[in-house]
């Protein structure tokens, strides 16, 4: 049961890595002893334990070697966190191919954020030939088990038409899920339809209340466009003070905007 957990939770923190190090999986001595016998869900969480720095095992290469153990065994999470690696260079080589390589073995095993993780390197051209529809086809397969980022990413194609019909209202719905969920993308991309008028009516106020939530979030874009509409009083009830305030985090979190418009306010 203790390692079912481990694994569960291991699995659910790679996908959001900043409140990664704040969990460390309980049973070190069984978890060590179970990868040094070769059990591949024992190698997936010590992985996980040396990437993330839990008991002061800090070793992105470590990690590295023990996913590739349990990636080899056909360990669907360690396969995703093993892509995962390839595709940002930590404890690795930077290797876009070898990324969506595992990102398929894992997709092809049902998992959700390996399924977007492939459709995104089929949309974006990283690792594979760019091809929109097989983006596509991957994104659906991810939302239809409600993985937000996957949402907003065929939401993003419908928005485009690229590897579908273009349809901006079918794109808005599917932002408006994955934003009730909390992905600032989304809630971004729907703050953005409703001041266009894209696919829902036009409403500068429901614009602003899905950009604050970005905004909340850290997520400077979302506050360089906040702190624009406090400036015109778009949605909102004019306030330079919080104008300031907004395009003044933005700029400190490297939003470039933020700081060209800060420096017009």
């Amino acid at each position: 049961m203790i390692r079912k957990l481990c694994i569960a939770a291991a699995a659910c923190f790679l996908a959001f890595p900043e409140i990664a190090a704040a969990f460390c999986p309980p049973g070190l001595p069984q978890i060590l002893d179970g990868a040094d016998r070769g059990e591949p869900d024992s190698e997936y969480v010590l992985g996980y334990i040396y990437m993330t720095g839990c008991y002061d095992h800090h070793d992105p290469a470590e990690a590295v070697k023990w996913w590739r153990k349990a990636a080899e065994q056909g360990n669907v999470n360690a396969q995703t966190a093993l892509g995962g690696a390839y595709s940002s260079g930590e404890g690795t080589s930077r290797d876009y191919a070898e990324a969506a390589k595992w990102f398929r073995k894992a997709a092809e095993q049902g998992d959700a954020r390996a399924q977007f993780e492939l459709g995104k390197a089929y949309y974006l051209g990283s690792g594979v030939i760019k091809d929109y529809r097989e983006a596509v086809s991957w994104f659906g397969k991810s939302a239809g088990q409600g993985y937000a980022p996957a949402e907003t990413g065929l939401g993003l194609a419908y928005s485009t038409g690229n590897g579908v019909p273009l349809n901006y209202a079918e794109a808005a719905r599917l932002w408006r899920k994955a934003a009730e969920k909390g992905d600032f993308d989304a809630q971004t991309f729907l703050g953005a339809a409703y001041a266009s008028g894209m696919g829902v009516e036009k409403d500068y106020a429901e614009s602003a209340r899905w950009y604050r939530k970005a905004a909340d979030q850290g997520f400077a874009p979302s506050q360089t466009v906040l702190g624009t509409m406090y400036a015109l009083g778009l949605g909102v009830e004019k306030n330079i003070s919080k104008a300031r305030y907004w395009l003044q985090t933005a700029c400190g979190n490297g939003d470039q905007n933020g700081c060209e418009f800060l420096n017009k306010l």
